[in-house]
């Protein structure tokens, strides 16, 4: 089966039973589940943290005993058994052939393993961790001493040791170990005394990825790798592409210790960036990924319209990044005249392709005249540009919204190519512009121009030269 299933990534640590294994080749997994009666289940791993993908599906008979059976072997990672969409419980697939029991009202206190050492030491961890934690949360509701809570602790800690160190060669330990935070070690003092704080984000981010084995490809069907990735590039790495190209080039280092790995990691990166989705002026990323990975074959494609299309979007996109020129387009305006976006004369210039028909530019166009009226007088211009069918429809626009202070050209009476040129492939298109045409921020949304001109603003006040004193009044005041 090839079906994709999505649901909340909720990690239930929690196991089920198997009685017996039978076939020498591929996979048997008998599991015997008290509150699964009569119900089809799915046996799922993940594909990043939300998503599973199903290999094999059961019924469960009256007494809850149901049978994972095929010719293949199952490729080694986490999984779920998932019954109505949701997940009951999880396993740890490397051995093909265990069986257990379990009953859904407590997984990991109920879960007994036959034949499979992985599920054996992977529920036994959580049996005792379910334990201890039971005692400290009781202890502390019971006003437990700190030497007491600490003794607990350090039990805690010293089991975790010891366990990685007697199991250290089982995916169990790996699944643990990808979880895992880096341990800081106490920060340097400061002149000042004090901890240096920057010296601890940077070990933080220099070791967030120790205990990731990028070489064991089982760890791709976990949660765990692109939880770490958006971790890693999008919260521990400043959001500018200076600073994002470094970082997707150092995970992509990693994860060449493993083909599969490579791709994937490859691939979600380039698609987080593809279009800018949450962060403004990132899609450099984009292009660097297309053109240092995919189109030069270090990311495995047979698809050459992959390809293809991917070498089309480079080609526009390229141009139009933040820092570029945009293009100088020049058309009628409701008199007749031609009108050159780069003849305008403004401190900031919105480029704002539309089509008079489109409900999402009907909706943007209020918003557009306030912010124009509220900024007009701080060196804000509109260049306003309808792509729409008719005259008639654009003009009608116009009076229907008041946007005659505007800049209004009609597209149609030039011929361009939109779509290629200025990346209009919806409408409203946005581009933010400086004084001399400058790209500053693209496809931004027209309710999202306030906040950004309130931005730029600041910015030029921390870039504003403090005022000199008067010279006459230093030289008195010495």
């Amino acid at each position: 089966m090839n079906r994709r299933f999505c649901f909340t990534a909720l990690l239930l640590l929690l196991s089920v039973p198997l009685l017996r294994a039978q076939s020498s080749e591929g996979h048997n997994i008998t599991a015997r589940i008290k509150g699964l009666a009569n119900k089809t289940a799915y046996l799922a791993h993940f594909y990043g943290p939300t998503q599973f993908t199903p290999r094999d599906t059961a019924t469960a008979d009256a007494n809850g005993t149901l049978v994972f059976d095929g010719p293949k072997e199952l490729p080694g990672g986490l999984y779920m058994i998932v019954v109505n969409a949701k997940p009951v419980l999880q396993l740890v697939i490397g051995e093909q052939r265990f069986s257990f029991e379990a009953d859904t009202l407590n997984v990991i206190e109920s879960m007994k393993v036959t034949g499979s050492r992985e599920n054996e030491i992977f529920y036994g961890y959580q049996k005792f961790l379910s334990k201890k934690y039971g005692e400290i949360g009781a202890l502390q509701k019971q006003g437990g001493s700190p030497t007491q809570l600490a003794a607990l602790r350090k039990e805690v800690e010293e089991y975790r040791k010891n366990f990685i160190a007697q199991n250290a060669n089982t995916l169990t330990v790996k699944l643990f170990k990808a979880a895992e935070e880096p341990e800081v070690p106490e920060a340097p003092k400061l002149a000042n005394g004090r901890p240096d704080s920057n010296w601890v984000f940077n070990y933080y981010r220099n070791h967030y990825f120790d205990g990731f084995d990028f070489a064991d490809e089982r760890l791709l069907r976990t949660p765990f790798l692109q939880n770490k990735i958006d971790r890693y590039i999008k919260e521990l790495t400043v959001q500018t592409v200076d600073s994002l190209i470094p970082a997707a080039d150092y995970l992509v280092s990693k994860a060449k210790a493993n083909e599969e790995m490579l791709r994937y990691t490859i691939w979600y990166i380039t698609n987080q960036y593809e279009e800018q989705k949450k962060v403004l002026n990132t899609d450099g990323l984009f292009i660097h990924m297309a053109e240092k990975y995919w189109l030069t074959g270090v990311m495995p494609v047979s698809d050459t319209s992959t390809l293809k299309s991917m070498r089309e979007r480079v080609a526009i996109l390229k141009p139009l990044l933040a820092g570029k020129i945009l293009p100088n387009i020049s058309l009628q305006d409701t008199l007749g005249r031609r009108r050159a976006l780069h003849d305008l004369k403004a401190d900031y210039t919105i480029a704002f392709f539309y089509d008079p028909e489109c409900g999402h530019c009907r909706e943007s166009a209020p918003k557009l005249k306030k912010f124009f009226d509220d900024n007009k007088a701080k060196g804000v211009q509109i260049y306003a540009v309808a792509i729409g069918k008719t005259e008639a429809d654009w003009k009608k626009f116009i009076r229907e919204f008041k946007l005659q202070n505007l800049v209004n050209v009609y597209g149609p009476s030039a011929p361009v190519d939109y779509k290629n040129k200025y990346d209009v492939y919806s409408t409203p298109t946005v581009y933010v512009l400086d004084k001399d045409k400058k790209i500053l921020a693209r496809r931004l949304p027209v309710e999202d121009l306030e906040g950004y001109f309130n931005f730029l603003q600041q910015q030029k006040l921390k870039q504003k030269p403090a005022p000199m004193k008067d010279a006459k009044a230093s030289v008195k005041g010495k």
